[in-house]
């Protein structure tokens, strides 16, 4: 098994100008890789070799542990389970109810979950928890589908549930092996951080992050059982945006509108993934400065050039991927685009 390459690209990053009024107020730069199943680079922005924590972006091969071990199976696990164990969830009632009846239906109560509690992120959400004068539970965590989906693996394998936050449980050792093996990188050390939801988070570059997700989008070259588990969770994501997400993000917005021919996951620090499964091709996308709304602008204008967009994505999708700036008076300020002059990228 190979380690990640030194190597750093040479290219320029694709920039995001932010304009407020006639005027360029700010630029965002974004690294971004599109990669083929089999290792071959597309196109290129920017340092592509440098390892990234993927953050949340790479919860769609985290759970495809839950699927090949036959966990999903055993539990009659349904699409919205699944596309919520996929999931940075805004907290929304839709998803504390499913949580909550998934861990019920193993026996377990929210005790069992390692991920902490927050307030919802989708603001109604949280104003409505208030209101009701509750405070938030390890459920409304954005991360706690993927924890019930650990869980549900752990306990299906007869694994000591507690501790399974930690690199060294079964159920995060069988994770890093998955990212082995489909990133084809050697990740013993590779850097390790702690993220938000408490699990290890793996540096990689976003040249293999697009390998992988290009592998979990053209899985036909992959053992029988995994390429099963992708394409499981392709159509349970496709089936059940809503579960992915929330309400006003751009994650259920793409995933519902598309179709199944994008399949994309967002992650804290600017970080984006996105699976073209018709295309057979991955997409890697990380903002330098770590904030999401250069991240979407540049992975919009990447799906653009790709020819996958369709009048109903640009519906549903163009609020997020070429965003207008108002003021608190609603008033139009500014807009959002990718700097003409970058949009090639380089072969």
């Amino acid at each position: 098994m190979k380690k990640h390459s030194a190597t750093v690209s040479t290219q320029s990053p694709i920039v995001v100008n932010v304009y407020r009024g006639p005027m360029v107020e700010c630029q965002h730069m974004v690294n971004a890789v599109v990669s083929d199943a089999s290792g071959n680079i597309l196109k290129k922005w920017g340092n592509t070799e440098k390892p990234v924590y993927l953050r949340s972006a790479i919860k769609l091969l985290q759970s495809v542990p839950l699927i090949e071990s036959g966990a999903a199976d055993a539990f009659d696990l349904t699409d919205k389970e699944l596309s919520l164990s996929c999931a940075s969830h805004t907290g929304e009632p839709i998803h504390v109810a499913a949580v909550t009846a998934w861990l019920q239906k193993m026996g377990l109560t929210l005790d069992a979950l390692e991920c902490g509690a927050h307030w919802p992120t989708f603001p109604e959400a949280a104003y409505a928890l208030a209101a009701e004068g509750k405070k938030p539970t390890a459920a409304h965590n954005n991360c706690s589908g993927k924890h019930a989906g650990f869980l549900t693996t752990a306990l299906h394998l007869g694994e000591d549930l507690k501790g399974y936050i930690h690199l060294d449980h079964p159920v995060q050792k069988r994770l890093v092996k998955v990212l082995e093996d489909f990133t084809d990188l050697d990740l013993a050390e590779a850097p390790v951080g702690i993220d938000g939801c408490s699990i290890p988070t793996i540096g990689i570059p976003l040249s293999g992050a697009a390998l992988a997700i290009a592998r979990f989008a053209n899985p036909e070259r992959l053992p029988d059982e995994r390429a099963a588990a992708c394409r499981r969770l392709q159509n349970a994501i496709a089936t059940e945006p809503e579960m992915i997400a929330g309400s006003d993000r751009l994650c259920t917005a793409l995933n519902r509108s598309a179709k199944g021919a994008v399949v994309a996951k967002t992650g804290a620090e600017g970080v984006y993934l996105a699976a073209l499964p018709n295309l057979g091709l991955g997409v890697a996308v990380k903002n330098i400065d770590g904030t999401t709304r250069g991240a979407e602008v540049a992975l919009g204008q990447i799906l653009q050039d790709l020819g996958v967009m369709t009048e109903e994505m640009h519906r549903e999708i163009d609020a997020f991927v070429k965003p207008v700036q108002k003021n608190w008076n609603n008033i139009t300020v500014g807009h959002m685009n990718v700097q003409a002059d970058e949009q090639k990228g380089s072969n």
